[in-house]
């Protein structure tokens, strides 16, 4: 029979088959589209015509549709809905793709022919994507060690390889610890939860086939318990199970995964001529160099401390009052900022979730986006990848413009955290190609679903990424959506945050769930005017993550990781009750994966930018400001990755900004 993967999809907007696709089809789909885009690559190495960017490079940009279509269902439902044969067949797949990309990189014939391309470029009369495109593949290839010969090109694919196996390890790992952990709740600690928070325990319990109650390693369940829980004991044992995941000892262990896949990295960056991993990764980012990277991390750091610091002796006088003598733990931060903030603004997210249904959020991103782009939504029904997950056409003045899929709740064989990836990127290389974009985020469930502010805030931020696929204008595959540097591609998620504290947004759609009221003026004016509370412990813990991740990287790799983060942390003289965000054991955006190593500051440097592009529209006095909106389309969300983002920002903004909006934005400024 036909594998559904590798037939034509006769299928709605192009969807991918999902009621047809089961997991045994995956490996022989990987293989006949890696077989394809071998044949494929070879062909253009052999062409005897003189290279030109017709037969080398668009050529290039076709060799591997196949195995993109087919890793783009495999990936998103590996990510999202987890199985024992999905993760080994995840396992098997990663050497053998990473062997994949080593053997057409490495292709001597294949190089020699954009090399060719690269020297007579001035000759070419490329359009500026196709410059752009070009200079990019020939930088990917370099960077793949195309130029190394003999034992050191041999040793850089058995890097890879290897790097390959311990990111998927490394994922699965946290994966399992975060699926196999639970806390149940009797009568006693329910008594001091929120209506809400018990509601979503109970939701837990049944996704877990329990009866009860339960606290699982869900973010979005976790952190409320930390900020309502009286029990001390009970936030302790909550706590500290989810900073300790991937440091528990036994198979799921991450601590040796790290130590190697840290050395094998630094390794790679040495074969390659870099002084160090992250001189390796940060070279064609924004940043540039590591130094740059520190500088801007320094800049926040102190007056974040500060702040912190400051903060942690009021919350400190708090656990004392309540009768518990010695120092503010991590497992008190959340509890004392809770009720500190209670006190102060008036604020409790038992009386702000109702207002904030995932519905009504879901209504107020699809709002901005139509009032910003004139985008329009309709829902479809049409089989998806999980019987949670949603989808809805986007057009404007009638023309189809993506598929957009959200896919919202928390469910154990679902990876934690949020993220926004594609099943298909727009491009405009044999034809008029369309985005299938996908949220993919970790809330509570609930009938019906209520979100807190820190949820609200990250549908809008991967709303914004959305965006980035859905407006995205270009030919190439290669430079489309969010296929830009890891320093820029926050910036117009981080930036469509900014229209969730429109009050004139919340005004409309931040309405009561059950009256369907809007969120009283005071609670709304006391919502806004806390934005900037906690700001010293958020910004701290998240720098800690990054100047650890900077440090691991810059220089020689450390032999024992968690020694060399105790130092670091105590050298920078992280205050006592905070930890960082994404301990190293966890850190998924760094080792489950090369993705956001050396780069998980790039959140801070994008926010630099996204602080500075929403002050663009603050300037005109309206907040939807159409002339604003078409030059933030034209230069940065329509463009991808087809020029430099230094030029397209300047594009659009006309300099490129300091660090000042950062700070008053965060209420960190002197």
């Amino acid at each position: 029979m036909t594998n559904p993967l590798l037939a034509d999809w006769q299928t709605d907007f192009a969807l991918p088959p999902f009621e047809a696709i089961e997991d045994s089809h995956f490996a022989p789909a990987f293989e006949a589209a890696m077989a394809e885009g071998r044949a494929a690559a070879q062909a253009i190495a052999d062409n005897p015509a003189p290279p030109d960017f017709a037969n080398t490079i668009e050529a290039l940009e076709r060799a591997d549709a196949t195995l993109d279509r087919v890793a783009g269902v495999f990936f998103n439902l590996a990510g999202s809905d987890s199985t024992p044969a999905r993760e080994a067949l995840q396992r098997e797949l990663s050497p053998k793709l990473s062997a994949y990309a080593s053997e057409i990189t490495s292709n001597t014939a294949l190089f020699q022919r954009i090399e060719s391309l690269w020297d007579q470029r001035e000759a070419l009369e490329l359009t500026p994507e196709q410059a752009r495109v070009l200079e990019l593949y020939r930088r990917m290839f370099l960077r793949a060690g195309a130029a190394l010969t003999g034992d050191d090109a041999a040793r850089m694919t058995e890097i890879k390889s290897r790097l390959a196996t311990l990111g998927t390890q490394f994922a699965q790992n946290v994966l399992a610890e975060e699926r196999d952990w639970l806390m149940e709740l009797d009568d006693a600690a329910l008594a001091g939860l929120p209506d809400f928070l018990r509601a979503a325990a109970a939701d837990a319990a049944r996704e877990r086939g329990r009866e009860g109650h339960v606290i699982t390693l869900n973010r979005s369940l976790i952190a409320p318990f930390l900020e309502h829980c009286p029990d001390r004991e009970l936030r302790r044992r909550a706590y500290e199970a989810w900073v300790s995941r991937g440091a528990n000892g036994g198979a799921t262990d991450n601590r040796a995964i790290v130590a190697e896949t840290l050395a094998l990295r630094a390794e790679r960056a040495a074969l390659l001529g870099h002084a160090s991993f992250a001189a390796f990764k940060l070279e064609p980012e924004m940043a540039r160099t590591p130094q740059a990277v520190r500088d801007l991390l320094m800049q926040v750091w102190t007056p974040a401390r500060a702040q912190a610091e400051a903060d942690a002796a009021v919350l400190e006088q708090m656990l004392h009052a309540d009768g518990h003598a010695g120092r503010l733990e991590p497992w008190d931060w959340r509890y004392y900022a809770d009720k500190r903030r209670r006190a102060e603004h008036d604020l409790d997210d038992a009386q702000i979730k109702p207002y904030l249904s995932l519905e009504n959020m879901l209504a107020a991103a699809f709002d901005c986006a139509q009032r910003l782009f004139g985008l329009e939504f309709r829902a479809l029904d049409v089989p998806l990848h999980h019987r949670d997950a949603r989808a809805w056409e986007v057009t404007r003045d009638g023309r189809h413009m993506a598929v957009f899929i959200g896919d919202y709740f928390a469910r154990p064989s679902k990876r934690s955290g949020a993220w926004c990836s594609a099943f298909r990127s727009q491009r405009k290389l044999d034809g008029d190609i369309r985005a299938v974009v996908v949220n993919q985020c970790n809330f509570a469930r609930g009938e019906p679903a209520l979100l807190s502010w820190d949820d609200a805030q990250t549908l809008f931020h991967e709303f914004g990424h959305a965006l980035h696929h859905i407006l995205s204008d270009v030919t190439y595959a290669t430079v489309s959506g969010t296929s830009v540097a890891r320093d820029f591609v926050e910036l117009p998620s981080q930036l469509y945050e900014h229209w969730l504290e429109v009050p004139e947004v919340l005004a409309s759609h931040a309405r009561h769930v059950v009256t369907g009221e809007p969120m009283p003026d005071d609670l709304l004016k006391r919502l806004l005017a806390a934005q900037t509370f906690d700001q010293g412990f958020a910004t701290v813990e998240y720098l800690a993550s990054a100047l650890v991740d900077l440090d691991f990287h810059d220089g020689p790799p450390p032999a024992d990781p968690m020694q060399r983060q105790a130092e670091l942390l105590g050298e920078l003289g992280l205050p006592h009750a905070i930890r960082m965000r994404h301990a190293t054991p966890h850190f998924a955006h760094v080792f489950a994966g090369d993705g956001y190593s050396s780069g998980y500051y790039s959140y801070m440097w994008s926010e630099v930018m996204d602080a500075d592009a929403f002050e663009a529209f603050r300037e005109t006095g309206d907040p939807f400001d159409a002339v604003t909106a078409v030059r933030l389309e034209h230069y940065i969300l329509s463009q991808g990755g087809s020029a430099e983002p230094d030029a397209l920002y300047l594009a659009f903004r006309g300099q490129m900004p300091g660090v000042e909006p950062l700070l008053r934005g965060r209420g960190l400024a002197a």
